[in-house]
């Protein structure tokens, strides 16, 4: 641990009252209470230990039959109506009663969504995910015995045929979209070429000889049932039944984004923050416009005008690319610059040491988005991270490859970096395990952790970093209208009735996207509903703590002090930011 970074947690602590011994105690029976529900859930969802970092069940698979699925509701309103007969919510301290709000929304919010919704009878591509991603960490991440990742791995590949029999069993071609239908196509053949070919390489075991072997090859022919019945089965008779409606879109973004903002407000906000983003675009975009297009009459100014000059100018931006087969090689290359500036600026203290991998995205993992940050798991941190950017499709013609590829050019590229890894993603949840809260470590909140990759931004290019250029600002800005513009379409989609081409013109026109990116977008829309949010909502929060308390502290502020407190606290909902950041940085809160 680095001296400020010591210095940030020390001084947490010292402007903590002493506890009482009672107050200890009624933190400790959460805590106990929170490790009995832990082990009744990793028991019922093995899968979900896994991802988290408990290996006691690494040689087991979910049983998803209905029944097994019931005993998990059942669970969990029981855990939940004993609660605050087993914890006294009074007698907490205060960062215990976060903890304690925390635990008891996961509950209620597991229920609400097992009432609602059931992915498991909607939506084929929840089993490839069981199918595979269990063996993938395992092989990837776990810091056991390599030995005994192997045992465990061939065991659970062993299962495979099971989940895909409950599969075949469960899912109704009435209930499922097509969308997800196809996805999990796609991904089906990923997982076929991983029991093909790339669990032998990262088992470093030979092809085709031992158990794994006779494991793996079953688990293709079960796949490979797999597929004919989604093709052969489902996909004929699967529907475009895809949205949720007003009601439990407005009623789902409550609870899962937990900010304190309603469906309606945030949909205010992200467009008015989308007029001014574009208006910021048209700025640089003038600026640039006669480096790049010499001699050439700048559009009229207007509003068909400044969008045809801002398309122009991110279009030629674009042409610098690289290839498909290098793009990892190019986001590693970024990798050296930001973590040199950000040291050299303070921004904040980055992990030691650096467990950050960045990898071709696994192709089972592939569909819903071109890059994810998979981190270190919350109880076995010292496992790697992954920064896995999934290359254009193999299938796609040449015009689409060449999209995809202006999309996410040299300059997104880095942008993309600082979001997912250094500051962003990478950085943030390595300060989240080191965080003493395991309520806090296991049930993080996603428009935390996306709001702070989307904060960091524009926050490194205003430190300096890429030196004033004008055109890896304008990148930046399209890619955070990007997420605003997310926002929109996300209640759109689902709270209201926009179709695929007034999607793609929002897309298009609106935020400046390619069509391959636009596209993916729109698939990717119809696939989820709420997460799309987090993004937007997430950044309005931190963008407003980090504007009052630099406007509250004055010249006393310290940009990688307040940084590091932010994140000290653990990937938690937003709206307790305010409270905590300052109880950290020793000011009182708002209000009082």
């Amino acid at each position: 641990m680095t001296s400020r970074t010591a210095w940030t947690l020390l001084a947490t602590m010292a402007l903590l009252p002493t506890p009482s011994p009672a107050v200890e105690r009624e933190d400790d029976r959460l805590d106990a209470y929170f490790r009995e529900y832990l082990d009744a859930w990793f028991a019922d969802e093995p899968l979900s230990a896994t991802r988290l970092g408990d290996h006691r069940f690494d040689d087991r698979l979910d049983d998803l039959s209905p029944e097994a699925r019931a005993g998990w509701v059942g669970r969990d309103r029981a855990f939940l109506d004993d609660l605050p007969r087993r914890v006294d919510y009074d007698a907490l301290s205060r960062d215990g009663q976060v903890d304690y709000e925390i635990f008891r929304h996961h509950l209620d919010s597991a229920l609400w969504l097992a009432e609602h919704f059931d992915p498991f009878v909607e939506d084929p591509r929840v089993y490839v995910g069981y199918t595979t991603e269990g063996v993938y960490l395992l092989l990837t991440q776990s810091t056991l015995p390599k030995a005994t990742n192997l045992a465990n791995a061939i065991a659970r590949i062993g299962q495979v045929p099971r989940v895909v029999e409950t599969a075949k069993a469960t899912l109704s071609a009435g209930e499922t979209p097509r969308v997800k239908v196809e996805t999990a196509i796609l991904q089906t053949r990923g997982a076929i070429g991983f029991y093909t070919d790339e669990v032998f390489l990262l088992a470093d075991r030979p092809r085709g000889e031992g158990e794994l072997a006779e494991a793996a090859g079953a688990a293709v022919e079960a796949l490979r049932g797999y597929l004919e019945f989604l093709e052969g089965e489902l996909l004929p008779e699967a529907g475009e039944g895809w949205r949720i409606g007003p009601e439990l879109f407005a009623e789902k973004v409550g609870r899962e984004l937990d900010s304190g903002l309603t469906a309606a407000e945030i949909l205010d906000e992200a467009r008015a923050e989308a007029e001014q983003v574009e208006a910021e675009m048209a700025v640089l975009s003038r600026q640039i416009w006669s480096g790049l297009f010499p001699g050439e009459v700048i559009p009229p100014d207007d509003e068909r005008g400044r969008r045809a000059m801002i398309r122009r100018v991110l279009g030629r931006i674009g042409e610098e690319h690289g290839t498909p087969e290098g793009l990892v090689e190019d986001a590693t290359a970024t990798v050296d610059a930001i973590k040199a500036f950000i040291a050299e600026r303070g921004v904040l203290e980055l992990p030691e040491p650096d467990r950050c991998a960045i990898i071709e995205m696994p192709e089972f993992m592939r569909g819903n988005s071109v890059a994810y940050l998979n981190p270190a798991p919350p109880l076995d941190p010292g496992g790697g991270s992954e920064y896995a950017i999934s290359p254009p499709p193999g299938d796609w013609d040449e015009g689409r490859v060449d999209s995809f590829l202006r999309e996410y050019n040299a300059r997104m590229l880095r942008i993309l970096t600082i979001h997912e890894a250094y500051p962003g993603h990478y950085v943030q949840l390595e300060y989240a395990n080191r965080c003493p809260s395991l309520i806090r470590k296991v049930l993080s909140s996603g428009t935390f952790a996306e709001g702070w990759a989307v904060y960091t931004e524009r926050m490194m290019l205003d430190e300096g970093f890429g030196e004033g250029d004008p055109k890896l600002r304008l990148q930046q800005l399209k890619f955070y209208l990007r997420a605003v513009v997310n926002a929109i379409l996300d209640h759109e989609m689902h709270a209201g009735d926009m179709t695929d081409d007034e999607a793609l013109d929002l897309l298009m026109d609106r935020a400046f996207q390619t069509e391959g990116e636009a596209v993916g977008k729109v698939i990717r829309s119809k696939q989820s509903s709420a997460q799309l949010s987090t993004y937007f909502v997430g950044r309005v929060a931190f963008h407003r703590l980090r504007r009052d308390i630099q406007l509250e502290q004055g010249d006393e502020f310290d940009l990688g002090r307040y940084h590091e407190a932010a994140l000290s606290h653990g990937t938690l909902p937003v709206k307790y930011l305010p409270e905590l950041v300052r109880r950290s940085l020793g000011m009182e809160a708002a209000g009082d």
